[in-house]
C-alpha cells in the first residue's frame, strides 16, 4: 500500500525546457534565493498533503533539504509557520539529509535536526551507505528513517555481497529504533527479498 511521496523539485524553464535541481540549485544558493525556494517548495509539498488527508489518503510527505538549507536562519520557524498555514500534522512530514550533510558542521546540524524533532517531524538519511559519515551519528542525531541506496538494492537478489549490506543496515537500523526505506526497488525479486528481511517501506518503480 501507499504509505507516502517524496516531492522532487523540477524547473520547466519557457526556453531550456525541463531543467534539474543539479543545474539550478547551485546557483539558487549563491545568489541567495534559495530561502524563498526552500519555503516554496515546503508550503507546495505540505499543501498536496493536505489535499490528500482531505480526501482520506493520510500520506507522508518528504522533502530533501541540503547541507545550505540547513544553515538558513530560523529554519525551524519557518517549518512551523508553513505548518501552521496548512494546518497539516508535523508527523507527516519527512525531512531528509544526506550523510554529506551531517559531516559538515556536525554541532549545528544536531541543533537544528533537535529543533525539528521538537516540531514532530520525522528526520531520514538519504542515500545511506554512499557518503562518509561515522556510524556513531545514528546514535548522535535523532534519526528516525535509513533510507537505503538503490546502488546496494540494484543487485540484492543476484549478488551476495550486496544482499548481506543490505541485510546488514536493516539489523542494524531496528536495533536503534529506526525504520528502513529501501530505494530503487524495479523487480519482484528485489521486493521479496526486503519483505523476507523485514525492511520497513520500499520506495521504486515496482
Amino acid at each position: 500500500r501507499v504509505i507516502g511521496a517524496e516531492a522532487l523539485v523540477r524547473w520547466r524553464h519557457p526556453r531550456l525546457g525541463l531543467v534539474l535541481p543539479g543545474q539550478f540549485l547551485g546557483p539558487a544558493e549563491q545568489s541567495g534565493l534559495i530561502g524563498p525556494l526552500t519555503r516554496w517548495v515546503l508550503n507546495e509539498a505540505l499543501s498536496r498533503c493536505k489535499t490528500w488527508c482531505s480526501e482520506g489518503k493520510v500520506y507522508t510527505m518528504a522533502v530533501n533539504f541540503s547541507a545550505r538549507q540547513f544553515r538558513l536562519p530560523n529554519l525551524d520557524s519557518v517549518i512551523r509557520q508553513i505548518l501552521d498555514e496548512t494546518a497539516l500534522d508535523p508527523r507527516l512530514l519527512d525531512i531528509e539529509l544526506t550523510e554529506s550533510t551531517l559531516i559538515q558542521n556536525p554541532e549545528a546540524i544536531a541543533t537544528v535536526l533537535g529543533q525539528l524533532e521538537k516540531l514532530g517531524a520525522h528526520i531520514s538519511v538519504d542515500d545511506f551507505g554512499t557518503g562518509y559519515s561515522s556510524l556513531s551519528y545514528l546514535k548522535r542525531f535523532p534519526i528516525d528513517i535509513l533510507k537505503i541506496d538503490q546502488s546496494f538494492v540494484r543487485d540484492i537478489a543476484t549478488d551476495p555481497d550486496d544482499a548481506a549490506i543490505v541485510r546488514a543496515v536493516i539489523t542494524l537500523a531496528h536495533a536503534l529504533g529506526i525504520q528502513t526505506i529501501a530505494e530503487g526497488v524495479e523487480t519482484r525479486e528485489q521486493l521479496a527479498f526486503l519483505r523476507e528481511n523485514h525492511c520497513d517501506a520500499m520506495q521504486g518503480y515496482y
